[in-house]
């Protein structure tokens, strides 16, 4: 198993930056393909980003891409989420994700097919 910790959310006005972190406890961190998924009150938990086990394939969601970015450190076992120009929309829980398996040049952007969570972090942006 392992076990993860959000940290970096908090209120900040539209157009400003945020940095999520997710640390890492347990099983060997580079097994693990990550993702950043959020959910909004009322909506579904949406994928927002992912990373491969060794960092070198990163995918987005259409409404991210280009103001977001996930990167990750195995020798400190986090991953992390770069957001900038963050637009209102953008407020919500997130949470991030690994999977245990991964298959080479595949994606994995539903959350049914991650198997561990954290307890997520709130993002607020005003306008």
């Amino acid at each position: 198993q392992v076990q993860l910790v959000e940290s970096g959310g908090g209120l900040v006005q539209a157009g400003a930056s945020l940095r999520l972190s997710c640390a890492a406890s347990g099983r060997t961190f580079s097994n693990y393909a990550m993702g950043w998924f959020r959910q909004a009150p009322g909506k579904e938990r949406d994928f927002v980003a992912g990373i491969s086990w060794d960092g070198s394939r990163t995918y987005y969601a259409d409404s991210v891409r280009g103001r977001f970015t996930i990167s990750r450190d195995n020798a400190k076992s986090t991953v992390y989420l770069q957001m900038n120009s963050l637009k209102p929309e953008d407020t919500a829980v997130y949470y991030c994700a690994a999977r245990d398996g991964t298959t080479t040049g595949r994606t994995y952007t539903t959350w049914p097919e991650y198997d561990y969570w954290g307890q997520g972090t709130q993002v607020t942006v005003s306008s």
